[in-house]
């Protein structure tokens, strides 16, 4: 009986997201975006507009993920549309079969609008920046290098699924499995928006495939995300920079630890030290290097000033190792959660593919409660 009186209410229910819709739709200025759009493809129309290649680059990339964005507002207006037609026919001809489908549609709706909604809290300053992933292996010995190497990959997938850009900027392997450590670089529209979400500790607990009697080994890697600085927000003079060059070292092509192509920077006011060894180039990798200690440099700032605000309003937590962000469990009740905002996903394998979408989500809500 409950399960009828549900898929009596679905004509109510889509009815329910469409008025959603409209709302959200108009509160987060939608419409206004299509001013937004038009004034870009404007500026891309100057004969000068590629002579700044840096503002251009910014400028078609915010153009392209606007049009995305309205596009996705566009669909889900038509779906739902079609969908609460259909409801309507199936209700009266008491299409059991139908109704039941819709109701599957009218959950997926409901969360796509969710998405939408939380891409109107993307106000950050370097929100639409490119984002550097840095990932260490934490406690946990090969288990815990294991971890590092499926989280780079979970986020390499995630990208893949955006279609954004992913490159792997530095990396040292692991001594039997996995990495020690590695530096992904994301460009995309709004990609350290999306990703600081993932800033933190992430715990992984399952059977360890390295122990020979398969006991359970907790398992922590740190993450790192932030965005990446355009040249001219911080200048960093040369005497404050030492560059040491080195062989590339790990797997790669022709050329890969037979010339001293991979840079690494000391910045000597704060001693940031940041590599790059990807490119054969040296000049090209000693390019990237200073794009990561840019970043960082922006970064420190960020943080001091935000502690130095937690400090006014009543103390500093300090961020310390096991405070993990997300735990993973790998056995029994398999379950990726979220200790910040409690989302939850059962789907483990899901979201190790990158499908890491509701967790996003579900971040940028929380972080706008918590203001």
């Amino acid at each position: 009986m409950e399960d009828q009186h549900n898929l009596d209410n679905i004509e109510n229910t889509l009815l329910e997201l469409v008025t959603r819709r409209e709302a959200l739709a108009f509160d987060l200025g939608v419409d206004d975006n299509e001013q937004e759009i038009k004034k870009l493809q404007k500026a891309m129309e100057a004969s000068d507009f590629w002579s700044d290649q840096e503002r251009a680059i910014s400028v078609s990339r915010r153009l392209e993920g606007m049009q995305k964005d309205k596009q996705k507002w566009l669909d889900l207006k038509t779906a739902l549309a079609d969908s609460l037609d259909l409801a309507k026919m199936a209700t009266a001809e008491n299409d059991t079969a139908i109704l039941k489908d819709l109701a599957d549609k009218a959950a997926h709706f409901n969360k796509e609008l969710d998405r939408l909604e939380a891409a109107s809290l993307f106000t950050g300053k370097y929100d639409e920046r490119d984002a550097l992933i840095g990932i260490n292996a934490g406690t946990g010995g090969v288990d815990a290098q294991d971890w590092a190497q499926m989280l780079e990959r979970m986020y390499l997938r995630f990208a893949e699924r955006q279609g954004w850009k992913a490159e792997i900027v530095d990396r040292l392997l692991g001594t039997e499995a996995g990495i020690k450590s590695t530096l992904l670089k994301i460009s995309g529209y709004r990609a350290y928006g999306n990703l600081k979400s993932e800033n933190g500790t992430h715990r992984l607990l399952r059977n360890s495939p390295f122990n020979a009697d398969g006991l359970r080994q907790t398992s922590f890697a740190s993450v790192e995300v932030i965005p990446e600085i355009p040249a001219n927000d911080i200048v960093i003079k040369d005497e404050e920079v030492r560059i040491d060059v080195f062989r590339s070292s790990g797997p790669g092509g022709q050329s890969v630890n037979t010339t001293d192509s991979a840079v690494r920077l000391v910045h000597l006011p704060t001693g940031i030290t940041v590599s790059a060894q990807s490119e054969r180039s040296q000049h090209q990798n000693k390019e990237n290097a200073y794009s990561i200690l840019r970043s960082k440099l922006a970064q420190l700032e960020l943080q001091k000033k935000e502690e130095e605000e937690k400090r006014l309003k009543g103390g500093v937590v300090k961020a310390e190792w096991g405070q993990q962000i997300r735990s993973y469990w790998f056995y029994g009740n398999r379950l990726v959660k979220d200790h910040r905002s409690n989302q939850e996903d059962t789907n483990v394998d899901a979201v190790m593919d990158g499908e890491i979408d509701d967790f996003i989500a579900a971040y940028l809500k929380w972080q706008r409660a918590e203001g």
